[in-house]
Parts: structure tokens; C-alpha cells; sequence
């Protein structure tokens, strides 16, 4: 299946952002080469349906603008602030990470 793989390889490189930081869903797509930033999150949205010991850490890829991108109507959103604020990522007053520090 093209799209199992092409998921796996998407999973291999997010795999590939260390713990504390941060990477863009488009910085992503760069990387695996020939995707979009939106299959990105398609790839990751399609966690929920696979094993939690796939271990793809998804809370680490927010969008351009440095903010977690809305999804699961909100409560995903809050998990995805949660799991990166105990690694130590801040937020600004506007919700926004600072690539600079946390970048990959």
C-alpha cells in the first residue's frame, strides 16, 4: 500500500524530532520530500487508529505560524499543549512557540 508507506516514512522522520523541541508540519513535508504539509496531518490525525506502541511522537508538529493546529474539537488541541508543556516547550501570550528556541 502507497499510503502505508508513505505514512511510515512520515512517522519515521517525526520520530527523528528530539524531545523539547519542535518541528512544522511543512518542515515535515520537506523532509520525506514530494508531500504536502496537509498529508502530514493526515498521516498523524490517522495515530488515533494504530497502536500506541508505534511511539510516533505527533505532539511535537505544529503548524508555520508556531501554534497548535485545532483538532479533536478542542480536547486533542489541549492534549497536544499538555504533552508539550511537560517537555519543557512554552507558549506565548499568543499561544505561539518560539522557533528559535524550540525549533528542530
Amino acid at each position: 500500500m502507497v499510503e502505508a508507506n508513505l505514512y511510515q516514512r512520515i512517522y519515521a522522520v517525526v520520530r527523528q524530532v528530539p524531545y523539547g523541541r519542535v518541528a512544522t508540519y511543512g518542515q515535515i513535508a520537506r523532509i520525506v520530500g514530494g508531500i504536502s504539509a496537509q498529508m502530514v496531518g493526515f498521516a498523524l490525525a490517522s495515530l488515533r487508529e494504530r497502536p500506541a506502541e508505534e511511539q510516533v511522537p505527533w505532539q511535537r508538529v505544529i503548524n508555520a505560524k508556531g501554534k497548535i493546529s485545532p483538532h479533536g474539537y478542542g480536547f486533542g488541541s489541549a492534549v497536544q499543549r499538555q504533552l508539550l508543556e511537560e517537555e519543557g516547550i512554552r507558549f506565548d501570550a499568543n499561544d505561539c512557540v518560539d522557533f528559535s528556541i524550540y525549533g528542530w
